[in-house]
């Protein structure tokens, strides 16, 4: 069983593809007789019949039938392993590691994903979701080759960076908060009678940049979804990327505030691509800048 060999896979695949040892022979042009041998030496190895021969064509048994998907499984395996050295010995990465902002809009990332893996079907992805400065600190010890995230947390001189989109944020609340009762825009004296759910993280990054905290009451949340749940169950009031709260402001779940002191300008986040200046980017990396950066400008035309 040790000497089972790849060849011996292909011949029972070539054999079943075609319907015929013939057939088989002369698309992999060999001789009948080689192809017959070949198939024949495989089951005395496995002490099981593959074929059954008492027909005009060959049929598989249904120990032919059960081994005929790990037969195919291997030989997928063997081709990916062969490209994937053909790959690497060309110098493309043996992976794409990528942060992502939990605020980036996925979409834009999944698109971008669907284009890369189209393009580059041997470098597997490697996707991280990180919030703020912690994005960025992926990208600066080097776990991530390429970050999406705020530019303000990214405004370090090793990195070099490239602007992609906008992020609105707006501040909304539950229907059933008491904010929500108030009619016209509130002043900021009134939002500090009130929780602010504020995103936050443990990068020393995001030390001392608050961004939209108008309260002086808040609470720290280091997850996206934890804060957008919070918010919908009422527990206070937060600024929010329009995208994923659209379909809950829709739906009656949020409702948008009018803060006096909001100012969209400081609150909404330029998202842009970022990797490190000193690091070399391998094909792969630099197809993934060249397509973002190009995606970013022709939304800007």
């Amino acid at each position: 069983m040790d000497s089972l060999t790849l060849d011996q896979i292909q011949l029972l695949l070539a054999v079943v593809d075609e319907g015929s040892f013939s057939q088989a022979a002369r698309r992999l042009n060999r001789a009948q007789s080689a192809v017959t041998y070949g198939v024949q030496k495989l089951e005395a190895q496995i002490g099981l019949k593959v074929f059954d021969r008492g027909s005009y064509r060959p049929a598989l048994t249904e120990a032919g039938r059960t081994l005929l998907v790990r037969a195919r499984r291997i030989a997928e395996e063997a081709n990916a392993f062969r490209e994937t050295a053909r790959s690497l010995a060309s110098g493309l990465e043996a992976e794409l590691t990528v942060v992502l902002d939990s605020m980036f809009p996925m979409p834009r990332a999944v698109e971008a994903l669907r284009a890369f893996t189209e393009r580059f079907p041997t470098v597997p992805p490697r996707i991280f979701v990180q919030s703020l400065g912690a994005a960025a600190e992926l990208v600066l010890d080097g776990t991530c080759m390429i970050g999406l995230l705020p530019m303000v947390f990214s405004d370090v001189a090793t990195l070099r960076r490239f602007p992609l989109l906008t992020i609105e944020l707006i501040p909304v609340v539950a229907p059933d908060h008491p904010l929500a009762a108030i009619q016209g825009p509130i002043e900021t004296l009134e939002l500090n009678k009130h929780v602010q759910l504020v995103l936050t993280d443990r990068s020393a990054l995001s030390v001392g940049r608050d961004h939209g905290v108008l309260s002086g009451r808040t609470w720290r949340l280091a997850d996206l979804g934890a804060k957008q749940s919070m918010l919908i169950a009422g527990l206070g009031w937060g600024n929010m990327p329009a995208h994923m709260v659209e379909d809950d402001i829709a739906r009656g779940r949020l409702k948008v505030l009018r803060a006096v002191a909001f100012d969209a300008g400081v609150a909404d986040l330029l998202m842009g691509g970022a990797y490190l200046a000193s690091r070399s980017l391998g094909p792969a990396g630099r197809w993934m800048i060249d397509h973002l950066s190009g995606a970013a400008a022709e939304r800007i035309r």
